[in-house]
């Protein structure tokens, strides 16, 4: 990261404003990005979304047990309960 002298980026008035608060002291301004939700860059969310879909599917359509789906998925019973229940 490269710093960068107040004066050569900000206003005169906003330079006065800062310096009534953080005079002399190094400041970091973070970027202006806004937060994406958990999962969406890693592609975390759409795996699990598609593993609960399938929970759901093999409890509904294929009749499989609580304790055989906590087997399979390495999952608590109680895992499975909130999927199926959500």
């Amino acid at each position: 990261m490269k710093y960068r002298n107040a004066t050569e980026l900000l206003p005169d008035k906003l330079l006065e404003e800062v310096q009534k608060y953080a005079s002399g002291e190094l400041i970091y301004v973070p970027k202006r990005e806004e937060r994406r939700e958990w999962g969406v860059g890693t592609g975390a969310r759409a795996y699990y979304s598609a593993r609960n879909d399938e929970i759901r599917w093999k409890y509904h359509h294929d009749k499989r047990k609580l304790s055989e789906l906590a087997d399979e998925y390495s999952l608590s019973i109680e895992s499975i309960r909130r999927i199926l229940y959500k």
